[in-house]
C-alpha cells in the first residue's frame, strides 16, 4: 500500500522519509538515549529514497548504510509513522545526484561513535542515519539542508546521561559533546523541506491532532498527501491574511485513486453490522472531545471566526457523531404481511456506497460531520471535497476517525475547487453526491450528477434568503438577541441567517434603538482572543463582495445606521474584518434585498399587518429558514405553517441539533442533513417478497372448464 502512496505523491529519487514514534515507544535503551537528545523526540530516524522510488538507503545500528523496499524498511525501523519529504532544489539533479552518492556508500559500516569526520570507533568509514543524508546532498550541491546542529548527549543540567558515558567508555571513544552534526528531529523542520505525505502506521493511544498547515491536505489511502498537480491554490489565514501554504487541487488520477480504494475497501466497511460501525463513531465523538482546544483553535484559522464559536462547532461536530453512532435501530426495515402467512415481504436498509461529499467554508468541521457520520453509520464509503477556502479542519477530521478505527479508504480528502467537484460528481464510481453550497453551484452540481451513464442521487443544502419577523407583543429583549444571532453569528457567514429583519411599527423605533447599541457593542477583533466575539470574513474577494452590497444599496437610497466598513485590526492589518452593519430603507429593487449577502448585515424593514409580514418573508425564490418572536403561540403556530421555509425558529434563531432534520425549499435545495431522515439520505430500500409455501402455481396453465 505504501508503494502506491509514493507512486500518487509522486515521490522521486532523494526524496527523505522520516520516522516517528509516538510517546514512550522506544524499543532499545540506545534508541531511547537517540531520541532524548533530539529537538523533537518523537523523530528518531530518516532515510532516502533512491532507485525506482520504491527502496530507500539508510543507515542502520545493526547493518550500517543498507538499501531494501520501503515496507522492509518500516518492519525494520518499526515507527508508528512516517513522514515523506522532497528537498526543494533549484534543479532535480541535486536530488537525484544526492541519491547516487549515498547508493555508492551502501555496505559502508553505521557511525556508531556519531564523528564528525565519519568514521566509526575503529576506524572505518560509517555513517549514521542524518550524516548519510546531509552528506549525500552535501556532494550534490546543497550543503545547507540540516539546520546548524551541535551534539548533546547532555540532560537538562548539562550533566552527560549516564547511557552515554557508558557507550563511549566501552568503544574508548571521547564523547563529541558539543561538536557539529545533525539529528532527523532537526533535519524535520529545515526550510529546504516540503512534505509529499504522512501516513499513521498504528493507533496512538491518546489522539494529538498535528500540525496541519502544510501541502500535504490531501488524505487518501490513510495519508496525508502533497500531490503534484497542475492546479494549486493558496492557504489564506481570514484572520491575518498571510498565505501559509500553497495546495494542490486533485485532478483526475488522484480522484480516481481515492474513489477505487474506497470501492476496494467498501464491502468490509458495508458488511459490518450497524452496532460494529457505530464502535467507530463513538471513539471518534470521544476522540473531538478530548482534542477540543486543538481542534478549535484549527477551526479558527481555517476559516476566521471566533475561537470561542468554533469551540461549540467542534463539540457539535461530537455530538453528531455521538448521536449517529446511536441510531443503529433505525437501519432496521420492515416486515409486511401478505394474503397469507406462507407470503410476507420485507424491506432492507443498504448503503449506497460510495458517497462523493462537498462541503462549504463556513462551518468546515461542522459541514463535514454532518455528511460524513450519517453516511459512514449506512455503510458507505465517503471521498469528502471541503472548500479550498477551509481546508484543514476536515483533514484533522479524517485523521481522527482513522485514530478511532475506521478502516483506510473508507474516508478520503480530496481538496480542490469547483473543477474537483466536478469531477467527483461525474465519476461513474460514485453512487450518492451531497452538497452545501451557492444554489448556483448546485446546479451545477445536479447537472454533473445527471450525466446519461453516470445518473446518481443528491442530498442538495443551498443558500436562502431569508428574514424574521416580530410581532408586536414580542419580547424586546428577547427579539433583539433573536436578530443579532440570526445575522452577526459567525460573521454573518450562514445560510439560514436572516438578514431581513420585520418589525412591526409599533416596535420599530425602540427595537431600531436597541439593536443598533448592541450591535455597536460588539467586540471586533483577532478571531483567536477570547473576548472577540466577530472575527474575520472568510477572504478579501467575500469582503469587497459584501461591501459592494452595502455601498450599492446606499446608493439607491438606502440608510446605513451603523457599520459596513473595513475594520483594520491592529497586528493583522491584513485580516478581513467588516463593520456589522444595519440599514434602513431598502426596496425590493435592490439586489442587497434579493441576494444572499453571507455576511455580517441586518436590513429593518417596518410591516403592519400578519399578512403584510408573510408575504415579505415569502418574497425570495428560496426557502430555508425564518424566524418568529412573539408570546403569542396561535400566531406563532398560524405564521409556521404559511411561512414557506425548511427551518422555522420561534423566539429563538438558527438552533441546530443532531437530532433534527436540517435542510430548505424551493432554491434552498432538497433532502435532509442530521436525524433519521439523514439516514435515509444515505441509504436506500430494499423490498424482497417472499414465498414459502413451497408452492407456486403456473399462471399460463388453462383450468380445466375452458374451451
Amino acid at each position: 500500500m505504501l508503494a502506491s502512496i509514493c507512486q500518487l505523491s509522486a515521490v522521486r529519487d532523494g526524496d527523505l522519509i522520516f520516522f516517528v514514534r509516538h510517546g514512550d515507544g522506544s524499543r532499545t535503551e540506545f534508541e531511547d538515549a537517540v531520541r532524548s537528545v533530539g529537538r523533537q523526540p518523537d523523530v528518531f530516524h530518516v532515510g532516502m529514497f533512491c532507485s525506482d522510488t520504491q527502496s530507500i538507503v539508510h543507515a542502520v545500528p545493526n547493518g550500517g548504510v543498507i538499501c531494501e523496499q520501503v515496507d522492509d524498511a518500516l518492519q525494520r525501523v518499526d515507527a508508528d509513522h512516517v513522514d515523506v519529504f522532497t528537498v526543494h532544489t533549484q534543479t532535480d539533479e541535486v536530488a537525484k545526484g544526492a541519491a547516487r552518492w549515498a547508493c555508492t556508500r551502501i555496505g559502508c559500516q553505521y557511525n556508531d561513535i556519531f564523528s564528525a569526520d565519519s568514521l566509526d570507533s575503529k576506524g572505518v568509514e560509517s555513517y549514521y542515519c542524518c550524516q548519510l543524508v546531509v552528506k549525500a546532498y552535501a556532494n550534490s550541491g546543497l550543503d545547507t539542508l540540516c539546520p546548524p546542529h551541535t551534539l548533546n548527549f547532555a540532560d537538562a543540567q548539562g550533566r552527560i546521561l549516564p547511557f552515554w558515558q557508558r557507550y563511549y567508555e566501552e568503544r574508548n571513544a571521547q564523547i563529541p559533546q558539543g561538536q557539529k552534526g545533525s539529528h532527523p528531529s532537526k533535519l524535520i523542520v529545515s526550510p529546504h523541506l516540503r512534505r509529499r505525505f504522512a501516513r499513521a502506521l498504528s493507533h496512538m493511544g491518546k489522539f494529538v491532532v498535528p500540525e496541519l498547515v502544510d501541502c500535504a491536505l490531501h488524505f487518501v489511502h490513510g495519508s496525508r498527501l502533497a500531490a503534484q498537480t497542475a492546479v494549486t491554490f493558496d492557504v489564506i489565514q481570514p484572520r491575518s491574511g498571510v498565505v501559509t501554504t500553497q495546495c494542490s487541487a486533485a485532478d483526475l488520477q488522484m480522484v480516481d485513486a481515492a474513489i477505487r480504494d474506497a470501492q476496494r475497501v467498501l464491502p468490509t466497511w458495508a458488511l459490518q453490522s450497524a452496532q460494529q460501525r457505530s464502535v467507530v463513531l463513538r471513539r471518534a465523538a470521544s476522540l473531538i472531545r478530548d482534542s477540543l482546544e486543538q481542534l478549535a483553535k484549527l477551526e479558527t484559522l481555517d476559516c476566521g471566526k471566533p475561537i470561542c464559536e468554533s469551540r461549540s462547532d467542534v463539540l457539535s461536530s461530537a455530538d453528531c457523531f455521538e448521536f449517529f453512532a446511536g441510531t443503529a435501530h433505525n437501519l432496521a426495515g420492515r416486515h409486511f404481511p401478505l394474503e397469507s402467512t406462507e407470503r410476507f415481504a420485507y424491506t432492507l436498509r443498504e448503503p449506497y456506497g460510495v458517497v462523493a461529499a462537498i462541503g462549504v467554508w463556513n462551518y468546515p468541521m461542522q459541514t463535514a460531520s454532518w455528511k460524513i457520520a450519517p453516511a459512514l453509520m449506512c455503510g458507505n464509503a465517503v471521498v469528502y471535497k471541503p472548500s479550498p477556502l477551509a481546508p484543514l479542519t476536515s483533514l484533522a477530521l479524517a485523521l481522527i476517525l482513522q485514530n478511532a478505527g475506521l478502516p483506510d479508504g473508507i474516508l478520503s480528502i480530496v481538496q480542490g475547487d469547483g473543477e474537483t467537484g466536478r469531477l467527483l460528481c461525474e465519476h461513474k464510481g460514485v453512487d450518492k453526491v451531497t452538497f452545501t453550497g451557492s444554489s448556483a453551484t448546485g446546479s451545477k452540481v445536479l447537472s454533473a450528477c445527471s450525466r446519461l451513464g453516470s445518473l446518481k442521487p443528491a442530498t442538495m443544502e443551498l443558500g436562502g434568503k431569508s428574514a424574521c419577523i416580530v410581532f408586536p407583543d414580542a419580547d424586546l429583549n428577547v427579539a433583539v438577541n433573536g436578530a443579532l444571532m440570526a445575522n452577526f453569528y459567525s460573521q454573518g457567514e450562514v445560510c439560514s441567517n436572516a438578514s431581513k429583519v420585520l418589525v412591526h411599527d409599533l416596535l420599530i423605533d425602540e427595537f431600531r434603538e436597541r439593536v443598533l447599541a448592541a450591535t455597536n457593542a460588539i467586540p471586533i477583533g483577532d478571531p483567536l482572543d477570547e473576548k472577540t466575539r466577530m472575527g474575520a470574513l472568510i477572504s478579501e474577494e467575500h469582503l469587497r463582495k459584501v461591501k459592494k452590497l452595502i455601498d450599492d444599496a446606499r446608493k439607491m437610497g438606502a440608510t446605513v445606521l451603523c457599520g459596513g466598513e473595513r475594520v483594520i485590526v491592529e497586528g493583522l492589518e491584513g485580516g478581513f474584518y467588516l463593520g456589522p452593519a444595519i440599514i434602513q430603507g431598502v426596496n425590493p429593487n435592490m439586489q442587497i434585498y434579493k441576494e444572499e449577502v453571507f455576511g455580517p448585515v441586518m436590513m429593518l424593514i417596518p410591516f403592519e399587518t400578519f399578512e403584510q409580514a408573510i408575504e415579505i418573508a415569502n418574497d425570495t425564490p428560496y426557502g430555508l429558514a425564518a424566524g418568529i418572536f412573539t408570546n403569542d403561540m396561535n400566531i406563532a403556530y398560524t405564521a409556521a405553517c404559511r411561512l414557506q421555509a425548511g427551518n422555522i425558529y420561534v423566539n429563538t434563531y438558527n438552533d441546530t441539533n443532531a437530532m433534527v432534520p436540517f435542510g430548505g425549499m424551493r432554491q434552498s435545495g432538497f433532502g435532509r442533513e442530521n436525524g433519521v431522515a439523514a439516514l435515509e439520505a444515505f441509504s436506500q430500500i430494499k423490498s424482497v417478497f417472499v414465498n414459502a409455501s413451497k408452492k407456486l402455481d403456473n399462471p399460463f396453465l388453462v383450468p380445466n372448464g375452458i374451451n
